[in-house]
């Protein structure tokens, strides 16, 4: 069964909003003595390992969000869990077709699939 993991503290904001808001966010930040950060690199770049498997892992990603084991996201969309684990180690494609049935049960878009 898949435990929850306690997630580590991060030193890492973000924020939306109008832009005139965010001017002076970022002055009052200065003042602080807070800089952003540019040293951010594209996921690829990061993990070489995941080139070539995009799709799989993207499908394990949404897969993990979702707190779904393989056999659970099997018996919601009625892909064979072999298939599901074939194609997160990308060595089965993943149809549009079956993209379309994984996107159901995984809240998101089918295309982020293929």
């Amino acid at each position: 069964m898949l435990e929850r993991t306690k997630k580590p503290h991060t030193e890492i904001a973000r924020f939306i909003g109008p832009a005139k808001k965010l001017q002076e966010l970022r002055a009052y930040a200065a003042k602080l003595g807070i800089h952003e950060s540019d040293d951010s690199i594209p996921w690829r770049d990061a993990f070489p390992e995941f080139q070539g498997n995009e799709a799989g892992t993207i499908l394990s990603g949404y897969r993990q969000r979702e707190r779904l084991t393989q056999m659970q996201l099997a018996e919601a969309t009625g892909i064979p869990q072999r298939h599901i684990s074939e194609m997160e180690n990308g060595k089965r494609i993943i149809g549009v077709v079956s993209a379309k049935r994984l996107a159901v049960a995984l809240h998101c878009d089918h295309r982020r699939l293929l």
